[in-house]
């Protein structure tokens, strides 16, 4: 993957940028997130799928080859999940020298409520084989990437597959999926970074042996250079935001607070384990002091937060930090890599407050 060393953003990227779209943050607000305001990211081109003659193809290391359509999904037993996704490249564009790909700032994120089949019965009805050992999910995207023309594909160890909350999904906030998020099903994995949950799902295979797609074995590493393998991406980091408070700028997007009493507010996040803590800084980080925290939306999905900050006339930099149950701290800066994933850096707020 090519770099850039300043902060320019190129055509190419651009052209992804146009393509793709995040959380407007002052968003944050909503529990769930609707629908047009969900963060998107498209690899490839999004397929022109035929729901009428769709069918998704259950097999490899299975005794029973499965194929089933939409109708036949549906009749199946459904369950609603509220799940927050991210994705792996947020904060990319913040890193001094960046992967050229998609330039995301740090609003890569959104939460939904996901409405699907549960996978696990549908490969216990095919009968996993002894010797499987992933589960590979093909999607009906097809590209070029790192010179390698490839369909989108991703795997999961068998144990992670067969999660009680992993899902086959049709319907995101209760309506039919649009193409742009994966119609007619995709794959939802709670917990993990976006690359995980397949769209427009064509097939569910079982294999003996390690998957060694592109996406899969490629792309999504922590590493320090294109030579390296790395650490793959698996379950995303804690994280906090705040919704800009006040009003910005058009282009700088410095925000502008009337001094008094100003209610900072914003959500938090981990798919390792629920967020039991949130500071909040308005010094740049010098000191720290603790927000008050909300129950989650869902297991699965973010908490709100809030804190009373008493707003003096001046400039400042505001951030937010998110600590979990698991003992995951973010950090004020991200180690870099080479592939510009996992930047749980804290956000920084540029703030000036007014006489009133």
């Amino acid at each position: 993957m090519k770099t850039a060393a300043g902060p320019a953003i190129t055509l190419e990227e651009l052209q992804l940028a146009a393509r793709n779209h995040g959380l407007p943050l002052e968003a944050l607000r909503h529990d769930v997130t609707p629908l047009g305001l969900h963060y998107l990211l498209t690899h490839f081109d999004i397929p022109h799928v035929d729901e009428r003659t769709w069918k998704l193809e259950v097999g490899g290391r299975v005794d029973h080859p499965v194929t089933l359509t939409l109708d036949q999904l549906k009749e199946r037993p459904a369950r609603t999940l509220t799940v927050t996704l991210e994705c792996a490249g947020n904060g990319r564009a913040l890193l001094a020298r960046r992967a050229l790909s998609q330039p995301w700032l740090q609003e890569a994120v959104g939460t939904a409520e996901w409405t699907g089949t549960p996978l696990a019965p549908i490969l216990n009805d095919a009968g996993l084989a002894e010797d499987a050992v992933e589960i590979v999910f093909t999607g009906l995207d097809r590209g070029i990437q790192g010179e390698v023309e490839h369909l989108y594909e991703r795997s999961l160890a068998v144990a992670e597959a067969l999660r009680d909350e992993v899902l086959l999904a049709y319907a995101i906030n209760g309506q039919p999926l649009p193409p742009q998020h994966g119609a007619p099903l995709r794959l939802i994995v709670p917990g993990w970074y976006g690359m995980t949950h397949v769209k427009w799902l064509q097939a569910i295979t079982a294999v003996d042996e390690p998957f060694r797609g592109w996406q899969q074995d490629v792309a999504y590493h922590v590493r320090e250079s294109e030579e390296e393998q790395g650490r793959p991406v698996t379950r995303i980091l804690p994280r906090a935001l705040m919704i800009p408070p006040g009003f910005p700028d058009f282009l700088a997007r410095t925000r502008f607070v009337e001094a008094g009493p100003c209610t900072l507010e914003g959500r938090a996040w981990s798919g390792w384990a629920a967020v039991e803590r949130v500071e909040v800084s308005s010094d740049g980080g010098q000191s720290w002091a603790d927000a008050e925290l909300r129950p989650p939306v869902g297991e699965f999905a973010w908490s709100g937060w809030s804190y009373a900050w008493k707003a003096e006339p001046g400039e400042y930099e505001l951030s937010c930090r998110a600590t979990d149950a698991a003992g995951h701290a973010q950090p004020s800066v991200a180690e870099w890599n080479y592939d510009g994933v996992c930047n749980n850096g804290v956000q920084r707020i540029r703030v000036v407050v007014r006489e009133t």
